[in-house]
């Protein structure tokens, strides 16, 4: 009998050895799957913790873009119709807070929630603001019985001044996926990443909890100046608005672009194009209004192409576009036009086409060139806008602007060492600047084995190669600096949320385009031509200056041939001539006007920004002041006066229209050289309260006059009469064959 108890007790220990082993080894294999179906047996929470997208700044520290906290308001019909002792208590409580604290159907959300008892995810509003959602979580707190909803944070981005600085900006999509600008070009280190809140209800339904917390996306410090980039839209806006509906209903130019740069550190101050766009309402079509039409069509290739028609869109023809149609139209506006467009530089490039033949020796200051009026090329005559036969120097050709004296020395330098020049200055390459959506103008310039002798000539005085205004304005950079090529940038620094910086980004050059001594004839080149040639109209008050004009013919949207009546204008120069600090470039692309070949027109915006400019950036004048020019002065001085006294409607680039500069806390003016920020340098200024009110109006003129000096105002806005904007005057005969 004890022999077999103790079999029996040995069977017994071993089988418990042998399921205790089983187990361990259960337990060692599977134990991933057993937890898995005991977690799937309780009751899980899991919740989003969303990121803060970094925001966009601008040199001083004035916030341009930023995110900001919103709620989506979820319901739960599960917990809302849950019953305790067989009642639904929650329900009705609920349903009744919520009618009284949102802009709901609540004949639609009760439905929902009384058929849909099982499901626990409803959205019922989305992207709510906290004083939205505040009196409903106040009426949660009062009553118990409110259950079933909760509101879901997550982050919407705004900008804080509208359409200001849209282009270098660009926006996101509602999943904070950028577009455009540096939106785009820093998707990636603006966004950060999402934390996330676990937690489930344990045996003794106590709610056990892990926190991931989200990390914030990097902030963008720039080099951009709100003030400046003010300044830079005010007066784009102010040139179409002179010519709008003037030739034709729309615009008053097809585009307009000016961008402002430090000449020594390729930093971008301000860039700006008109037409643009609010960046807190990308879609409104308003902003299409004005604008030529643009398609999307399927070419012979089978791909599919945007190209520009005769039309221009208005009210009428924008509601009739299919979303295809309409869309392409849209991302024609909210593409950047100084960065993403190209088109011919005219004659603009002669400096550069100089600078190459002063490099490689072929021509020195010494040199002189004959011009009878036209030189035969090839087969086709070319025409010059130098209206004065015979020998001009070196010098003179630039101020003159002279085609055939350019084709001379682009013959001088040889269709080899020019193209090799072209890529020197970067034409035909990207400036990879920090900006998305910057053009591959490659294919749009020539090389030495495609080049023949006319497009030699023409490539000299800027036709028949294409670019962009970043191109132009960095390669100009380069010429009268010393020669060195920096890389353009808009971002200078990058700091976390903590406000740390993980990066700064300094100047970068690349390469040098020319060599100090070229580039000091250069700007003596350029000094001559605001003084005594082509680009006079350019010139602020009080200060030196070095530039050059130009007019290119356009290429038809059409029939894709060059035109002979719709042109493309601009100016690029560089404050102070002889040692600049910064370079200015303004396009205008088709004016609304009948005479569209107007280089002045250009030149006048470069002028009026820079008058307003200089001043702000501490740039001091050197030169004496003309009677004129400081009546001028004053009169700019009285309407920025006037316009920083009184508070604005809302236009789009100050929020709420508070009539603030941004950065400044108050309503402040560009500094000056004189007394209160007199641009003039004289201390003169005007008085705030506007004496101009009180002299009598001349009877026969209807102007104001003042008794003591007899200076004559206009009787609604105060302005001397005498200090009118000149226009550009439509009757100078220009040969439309000439740049």
């Amino acid at each position: 009998m004890q022999k077999k108890l103790l079999v029996l007790f040995i069977l017994i220990l071993l089988s418990f050895i042998g399921l205790s082993a089983r187990l361990v080894w259960i337990t060692r294999e599977n134990e991933t799957n057993y937890q898995k179906q005991v977690l799937s047996q309780q009751s899980y929470t899991s919740t989003i913790i969303p990121y803060r997208r970094g925001n966009i700044v601008d040199v001083n520290g004035t916030i341009l873009a930023t995110s900001e906290k919103v709620y989506n308001l979820i319901i739960d019909a599960k917990v809302m119709t849950s019953t305790v002792g067989g009642k639904e208590i929650y329900l009705e409580p609920t349903l009744q807070a919520l009618g009284e604290n949102f802009d709901l159907d609540m004949g639609q959300i009760r439905e929902y929630v009384t058929t849909h008892k099982e499901l626990s995810w409803y959205v019922a509003a989305k992207r709510l603001s906290y004083d939205e959602i505040k009196g409903f979580q106040e009426a949660q707190l009062a009553n118990t019985n409110i259950r079933g909803v909760w509101f879901e944070e997550e982050y919407k981005r705004i900008y804080p001044y509208g359409s200001l600085a849209a282009d270098v900006i660009g926006f996101t999509s509602t999943d904070n996926q950028g577009s455009y600008g540096l939106e785009g070009y820093y998707n990636e280190t603006l966004n950060g990443i999402n934390g996330r809140e676990y937690g489930y209800l344990n045996d003794d339904l106590a709610l056990e909890r892990t926190v991931k917390a989200a990390v914030d996306g990097y902030n963008l410090h720039t080099t951009i100046d709100a003030n400046l980039q003010m300044i830079v839209e005010k007066y784009l806006l102010k040139f179409n608005d002179a010519h709008k509906d003037k030739y034709r209903k729309g615009n008053g130019a097809e585009n307009i672009g000016c961008v402002i740069m430090r000449v020594n550190t390729g930093e971008v101050l301000a860039m700006g194009s008109y037409p643009t766009y609010d960046l807190n309402d990308t879609w409104n079509t308003d902003r299409l209004i004005g604008s030529r039409m643009v398609e999307q069509i399927t070419n012979e290739n089978g791909y599919e192409e945007v190209r520009k028609t005769e039309t221009f869109l208005n009210a009428e023809n924008i509601s009739s576009l299919d979303e295809k149609q309409l869309y392409a139209n849209l991302l024609n506006l909210w593409k950047n036009f100084c960065i993403s467009d190209t088109y011919e530089p005219g004659s603009t490039a002669k400096t550069f086409t100089i600078g190459a033949a002063l490099e490689e020796g072929v021509v020195d200051e010494n040199s002189s060139f004959e011009c009878n009026g036209v030189l035969r090329v090839g087969d086709h005559d070319i025409k010059c806008s130098n209206n004065q036969k015979g020998w001009l120097s070196l010098e003179e050709s630039l101020i003159k602007s002279c085609n055939i004296a350019l084709i001379q020395i682009a013959q001088l330098i040889g269709k080899d060492d020019f193209c090799t020049f072209q890529r020197v200055f970067n034409f035909g390459l990207k400036t990879n600047i920090d900006l998305e959506g910057e053009a591959r103008t490659d294919s749009l310039v020539y090389v030495a084995d495609n080049m023949g002798p006319t497009d030699l000539a023409t490539n000299s005085f800027g036709q028949n190669f294409n670019v962009t205004m970043i191109e132009m304005i960095t390669g100009f950079c380069s010429l009268i600096n010393g020669g060195y090529y920096y890389e353009p940038h808009v971002v200078n620094k990058i700091t976390n949320a903590s406000g740390a910086t993980v990066k700064n980004i300094e100047p970068r050059v690349l390469k040098q385009t020319v060599s100090e001594s070229t580039s000091e004839l250069l700007r003596k080149f350029l000094r001559a031509v605001v003084d005594d040639g082509t680009g006079k109209a350019a010139r602020p008050p009080g200060y030196t200056m070095g530039g050059k004009t130009g007019t290119a013919e356009t290429i038809d949207p059409i029939t894709h041939k060059r035109s002979e009546t719709e042109y493309v204008v601009s100016f690029i120069g560089c404050v102070p001539a002889d040692d600049p600090e910064i370079a200015i470039y303004v396009v205008v692309d088709r004016v609304n006007e009948e005479k569209q070949d107007v280089a002045r027109y250009s030149s006048e915006i470069a002028r009026s920004i820079l008058m307003e400019a200089l001043p702000y950036l501490n740039i001091y004048m050197t030169e004496e002041l003309s009677e004129e020019e400081i009546k001028e002065l004053n009169a700019l001085q009285l309407e920025i006066t006037n316009q920083y006294t009184q508070t604005p409607e809302g236009d789009g680039n100050t929020p709420e229209g508070d009539g603030t500069e941004p950065g400044e806390g108050g309503n402040t003016e560009p500094s000056g050289t004189g007394g209160n920020g007199d641009p003039s340098g004289t201390g003169g200024g005007t008085e705030p309260d506007q004496p101009w009110k009180n002299y009598p109006i001349d009877p026969e003129t209807g102007y104001r006059v003042d008794p003591d000096t007899g200076r004559k105002y206009d009787a609604e806005t105060g302005l001397p009469i005498d200090s009118a904007e000149s226009v550009p005057d439509p009757n100078i005969p220009v040969n439309p064959n000439i740049t």
